[in-house]
C-alpha cells in the first residue's frame, strides 16, 4: 500500500485522487502502456464508459499477469478527445478506485491514432517484490 499526500500549502484535489504518492521501499513497479477502448476482437464502442471500462480492464489484464490488481495502482494518466467524455472517464475511474487514491492526471488531447477512440489510459501500479 502507498502513502497519499496532501500538502496543506496547496488547493485539495478536485475530484478522488491524490496530490502525490510515496511508495514503500521495496516494491516492484509495473508500468502499464496506455491502453485504449478495443477489447481482444478488436470491438470498439462508441461510448466513452465502455471505452473507460475497456481501458481499466486491460489494465488489470496487464497488472494480474504480475501478480497485481487495479487497487495497486499509484499513478493513472488519462487521455479524453473532448470535454464531454470528462464526466463520463471519471465516473467510471470513480467507480473503481477507493482511498488512498492514486495520483491522476486527465488530459483533453486532439486525438488518437484512429478517430474512433476517445480515451486512453496509462498507469503504474506498486506491488511486493
Amino acid at each position: 500500500m502507498f502513502t497519499p499526500l496532501a500538502p496543506a500549502a496547496i488547493h485539495p484535489p478536485f475530484a478522488p485522487y491524490s496530490h502525490g504518492v510515496v511508495v514503500p521501499e521495496g516494491q516492484r513497479l509495473v508500468f502499464c502502456s496506455g491502453q485504449l477502448g478495443i477489447d481482444a476482437n478488436a470491438m470498439i464502442s462508441p461510448d466513452c464508459a465502455a471505452q473507460t471500462r475497456l481501458c481499466f480492464d486491460n489494465i488489470a489484464a496487464i497488472l494480474a499477469e504480475a501478480g497485481l490488481k487495479l487497487a495497486d495502482i499509484v499513478r493513472i494518466n488519462a487521455y479524453v478527445t473532448s470535454r464531454e467524455h470528462l464526466a463520463d472517464y471519471m465516473a467510471v475511474r470513480n467507480a473503481l478506485f477507493a482511498e488512498p487514491y492514486p495520483a491522476s492526471t486527465l488530459m483533453i488531447v486532439s486525438g488518437f491514432a484512429r478517430p474512433e477512440f476517445v480515451v486512453e489510459i496509462e498507469a503504474i501500479a506498486a506491488g511486493p517484490a
